[in-house]
Formats: C-alpha cells, structure tokens, sequence
C-alpha cells in the first residue's frame, strides 16, 4: 500500500481525495493533508482519517507519516518549493500542472529531482481524452507524413475564462499567466503529438476584455467589487458563492482566516495577466505552431490543424455550446433550443478529419467517454495509482515534458515583456528539455 500527501487543498484536490478514498483505495492510502487556510484543512479534515498539517509543513509530513508520494495541488507559485521540499525529504512527487511558473522554479526543481533520485509525474490529462490520443495515432501512424506546422485556436468561455479573473490566477506572479497556467496543457498536447522540441517563441497579447479600464472603455456602470453580496440585479460575470455548496464551504465561509476572496469582480482593479494571446513556437525539426487562446468566447472548445508532407489532420472540439444571459452553461444547446433565441445552435461535440494528398477527405472515429477533461481524468488516476502499463502512446508525462510545456509559456511571457523572439536555450531551464 502506497502512502500518500496531499498538499493544497482547494477544489482541484477533491479528484485526489476521491481516487484515494474510492477507485484506488485498494492501492492508496490517504495518511495526510495539508492547506495554509485552516477552514480548509478542517473542512477535508472532518472527511477523512489523514493528519493534518499546516503550510511549509512538507518535509515534516513525509518524515511523520512515512509518505512514499507527495501530490501537489497548491497555488501554481508555490508548486516549486513544495515539490523541493518533497524531492529532498525523500518522497516521489505527483504534481498539477504547471511545473512551476519560471526559470528559477525549473532549475530548482530539476536539482532536487537530480540530487534525490526521486520522480515526478506531472498530470497532464489531456493526453488522455480520446479525442487527442485519436490524433496522436494518426500523427504517430505517419499518414500525413512529416509535419511542417501545426495551428491551434483554444477558446474559453464567459463561465470558464472569466473565473481565471476573478481568483488568485488574475494575477501573474501567481500563475504566470494563461500562457503558463493553462496554455501548459495545450503546449504539452502539441509538444506530445508531433514528438518534438520547441526552440523558439514570440509572442504577443493582452488584457482587453476584463479589468477595469476595459469596463470602462465600454461604457460599464459602477460594479460591486464582490458577487458573494448582494446585487441589484444578477449578472452573468458576477461568481456568487452562497448558491454553491462546495464553494461556500472552501471558500467564502473561510475567508477569515486568511483573506483570500475567491469571487472577485472580473471587471476590477489589479489584474495582470492577459486574455487574448498569440503565439508562434519553432521545432526543432522546423515545423512552426501559431497558438490562439481567448478568455472570453460566447463558447468553450478549440480546433487544431496539423499539416504534413503527406496531407492534414483537422480536429475540432466543443466542449460546451453557450452561456446564456443567466449564467448558466449550456453544454449542448441543440438540445435546448428554447434556451438560445434567434441564433445558430453550436452543439457539444468532436470531429477528427484526415484528408491525404489527391484523396476525400475520412473522419476517424472517436471511443465515446464521458468522464472528466475530454474523458481524460479517470485514466490518468490510473495510471497515477496503478501504473501506466504497456502505453504505445506513451500517455504519462515526467519532468522534463513538464519542463517542456511551462518554456514554451515562460518564453512567451518574456516575449510579450521585450517585444523580440525568446529562445528555449538563453532561458536555462536546467535540463536538456530535447526528445
């Protein structure tokens, strides 16, 4: 029986606490918990059999508790010395991604990871929707021959994109921003699927939808600076946390002991991260990837094109059709037509086209999976806490495709900042990030 810690403990680690608790009970023990805020750690604490601990409290929990593997779903600017802390005190670490959110954390991370021997799994899940793994075998199976460049457009929309502006992620030396925090996901998906090396990026973006200037850019009236309070009438931006259980019980109802405010207004002072960016990456074998991301799509989903010397592959990926006036997401609003008046109906769904040069086009067909991230949750747990078995696909990613995606991001950040190409290489991350 493998012995686990689970350090942070915001609404990212009830997937861990469940797969310990349930699935992989069988494998995983749950001996010990740890968050800064107390109402937290209560809060699971009064769940589960685990010691609780308070913060920088790591290599003390994996001494105590005879921890085996540490798992890492703390704030993104603290995943560095808390996976440190882990490396050194003796045990394996499993964290969310990103890594880390800069050089600094790379290089020290990658020198724990070095001197103590130990491993690191980080949790790209992604890799394990079907849909992605489908157009990882297509790209593997050499049917559209060597690639030449890859476009990739990820949308996030006015429920999902908006919450990275109203929590700790608004702010970059935090989260590193959206090119770090989640654009990680979508470096390392393009980074696993042609199997190759990023070794230069130049990058551009910037906040102009949320934040207050832009508000008032549009004419916005005066906002409350909270959604948790009372309002004069109930706006889509506003998060209000007394109508979710879950939120009101992490959050809102432990704000007293360290003041964090999890529903801030999406249209106020103090945010510095962006939420329109573009982004160019060189590979090392000369294919080229220009990335979109945008945080304030009417709906959620991206395509993708990746072009070969023998022809295309195309995916295309809904993963939720709308957000109406209300608020609430409408995954499928073909389903609900009522919902949605006067407009095109965008419905949930995913298409995986390959077209080979002089030949029609041919959809690939895609295993139906329901579960969390496109399908990818439940296989990564399993391989988390069971083990990846004979994987052709080689779905499990380490420390360096970790290091690998949060570059590409890093090296974006800087570009944004200087205005000029970065390269990989001038940033010495500390390790030989090549496949």
């Amino acid at each position: 029986m493998t012995r686990y810690a689970i350090i942070g403990l915001g609404s990212r680690a009830q997937m861990y606490v469940d797969a310990c608790t349930t699935v992989h009970r069988d494998v995983a023990d749950l001996v010990a918990i740890s968050d800064s805020n107390r109402g937290r750690l209560d809060y699971y604490g009064r769940h589960l059999s685990a010691a609780t601990y308070g913060p920088d409290s790591v290599a003390e929990i994996v001494r105590n508790e005879r921890v085996d593997r540490v798992i890492v779903t703390s704030p993104d600017h603290t995943h560095a010395q808390t996976v440190v802390a882990a490396l050194e005190a003796g045990a394996d670490v499993i964290v969310e991604k990103p890594l880390t959110i800069d050089t600094e954390g790379c290089r020290s991370i990658g020198a724990a990871r070095e001197k103590s021997g130990r491993s690191i799994i980080v949790t790209f899940n992604y890799r394990y929707s079907p849909r992605n793994s489908a157009l990882r075998e297509v790209i593997a199976s050499g049917a559209i021959g060597k690639i030449t460049s890859v476009h990739f457009e990820w949308v996030l929309d006015t429920a999902h994109g908006a919450d990275y502006f109203r929590r700790w992620h608004r702010e970059k030396k935090n989260s590193g921003g959206l090119l770090v925090h989640k654009a990680s996901h979508h470096f390392d998906l393009v980074n696993w699927w042609i199997q190759d090396t990023p070794v230069r990026v130049f990058a551009s973006g910037g906040l102009r939808f949320y934040g207050s200037e832009n508000a008032m850019g549009r004419g916005l009236a005066a906002r409350p600076a909270r959604g948790s309070v009372d309002v004069p009438s109930r706006d889509p931006f506003m998060l209000d946390m007394r109508a979710d259980p879950k939120l009101r019980s992490l959050y809102l109802e432990n704000e007293k002991y360290d003041g964090y405010l999890r529903d801030q207004d999406v249209f106020s002072d103090g945010i510095t991260i962006e939420d329109n960016l573009c982004v160019i990456v060189d590979y090392a074998s000369g294919a080229t990837m220009s990335y979109a991301l945008n945080a304030h799509s009417p709906w959620e989903g991206y395509t993708v094109a990746v072009n070969g010397t023998r022809g295309r592959a195309e995916l295309t990926v809904v993963e939720r059709g709308a957000v109406v006036s209300d608020g609430r997401v409408i995954v499928d609003p073909s389903a609900t037509p009522d919902r949605v008046v006067g407009t095109d109906t965008r419905p949930q769904g995913e298409k995986l086209v390959v077209q080979q040069h002089w030949e029609s086009a041919r959809h690939i067909d895609i295993p139906a999976d329901g579960s969390a991230h496109g399908g990818g949750d439940a296989k990564l747990l399993k391989d988390i806490f069971v083990g990846p078995g004979d994987d052709p696909l080689h779905r499990a990613a380490d420390y360096r495709d970790g290091v690998r995606s949060v570059a590409v991001g890093i090296a974006a950040n800087d570009s944004i900042a200087s205005g000029t190409p970065i390269t990989i290489a001038g940033l010495d991350l500390g390790t030989d990030i090549s496949w």
